[in-house]
């Protein structure tokens, strides 16, 4: 009997131990899950991240990126914006692609058009870009840090309601 009564506090005693290693791995990964679930709404990633205006729809280079001297800035707005771009203090000169033209004519579409050594905005798309060249204010990025701001304004209410957007990015 004695044998018998041992077996049973044996079995007893692995049935709590196995109770309570399950019990202490269902915590630990419950509080796995629950800090993975935490994260993900945590997380902040692309427009979120960027902190850009509802008006922007992109920018390039990004906050804090690191670029080439020759680098292109772009700036997409939402429809309806305008903009002009200012680069380490300076404002760029802008020219609208709908009034660029090689003879003083409108384009025909598909043609090609030689593109200004400044500013341009693209009122069918509203993007305003900049391509460092010879000729232009800029005409390549020195290596360090750049502040880029773009002024944006509704046109239906002009550039006395403009806004400023800034940001940063080095160059190699």
């Amino acid at each position: 009997m004695t044998t018998n009564s041992q077996n049973s506090d044996n079995q007893k005693n692995q049935r709590k131990k196995l109770d309570r290693q399950q019990l202490l791995l269902s915590i630990g990964i419950a509080l796995g899950l629950v800090l993975v679930i935490f994260g993900f709404r945590a997380a902040q990633t692309g427009r979120d991240e960027a902190g850009l205006p509802d008006v922007i729809e992109r920018i390039s280079p990004a906050n804090g990126d690191r670029v080439l001297r020759q680098s292109q800035i772009i700036v997409d707005f939402i429809e309806g914006y305008q903009a002009v771009l200012i680069i380490d203090g300076l404002e760029l000169p802008t020219t609208r692609l709908d009034e660029l033209t090689s003879s003083g004519q409108q384009a025909t579409p598909g043609a090609q058009v030689e593109l200004p050594p400044t500013a341009v905005f693209d009122p069918g798309n509203f993007i305003i870009s900049f391509q460092p060249q010879p000729g232009a204010i800029i005409e390549e990025f020195r290596q360090g840090e750049h502040e880029g701001k773009v002024r944006y304004w509704k046109i239906s209410e002009g550039r006395e309601k403009s806004r400023v957007y800034t940001w940063k990015f080095d160059t190699d």
